[in-house]
């Protein structure tokens, strides 16, 4: 006992510092690095991303309990949320909010009724082609209620392409990737409870290429995800 104590005088500094950036990461901000292709084009696989914790609720560090509401999410936020089917951390678009009628039909996506309008993608886009999958990938411009996002779709691929309608409960939200095709999203998991939201991401901080020996991808250090 008397070493542990002593081990403890001794590294104290250390000790608070490292309190400190659980505390951080708990309840201020948290880092990912992204392990899948299911927010491709807009997340590629080596990026690492931060999640703000404040940009929606202040909670009692390690719990799930919200304590203040800062701001609500919003249709269209990258969001990281703990998945409500088995406690995996995912980032994900947030397409449904709380009361919002969402169906898909054949790859189209439908808000309240407002059908969302599709057109290719920037000729750049076409590099950001997801890795594991090698058939037929269009990258889509997805237009919708005055925002929009790249996309990608796989159409030889099997995948869950209509669903809906559905109306998204009271204080909770419906996720898809930007990979429509290949994302385990609220489609499969269900609609994600506010408490369940553990940030918003707009920031790639930096990226490295892991089909290129982790060189790094200067070109999306900083990028604003807006």
């Amino acid at each position: 006992m008397l070493k542990i104590k002593n081990l403890i005088v001794q590294n104290k500094g250390f000790l608070f510092f490292l309190c400190g950036m659980i505390i951080v990461r708990s309840a201020v901000a948290d880092w990912y690095g992204v392990p899948s292709s299911s927010m491709y084009p807009t997340l590629l696989i080596g990026d690492r991303i931060v999640s703000n914790r404040l940009a929606y609720d202040v909670k009692i560090p390690f719990t799930d309990v919200i304590v203040k509401r800062i701001a609500d999410p919003q249709r269209g936020d990258i969001v990281t949320f703990i998945s409500p089917e088995d406690g995996n951390r995912l980032v994900k678009r947030l397409i449904g909010l709380p009361g919002d009628m969402i169906e898909m039909r054949n790859e189209r996506l439908i808000v309240n009724g407002i059908e969302a309008s599709y057109a290719p993608a920037a000729a750049d886009a076409a590099t950001h082609l997801a890795p594991d999958y090698r058939g037929q990938q269009l990258v889509l411009k997805e237009q919708l209620l005055g925002r929009q996002r790249r996309i990608i779709v796989t159409p030889q691929r099997t995948a869950m392409r209509s669903f809906g309608p559905v109306v998204v409960p009271e204080g909770e939200y419906l996720m898809l990737g930007d990979n429509r095709d290949n994302s385990k999203d609220s489609r499969y998991i269900g609609f994600v409870k506010r408490e369940l939201l553990t940030g918003q991401v707009k920031r790639v901080v930096f990226s490295l290429d892991t089909d290129r020996y982790f060189l790094p991808r200067i070109e999306r250090f900083g990028i604003s995800l807006l």
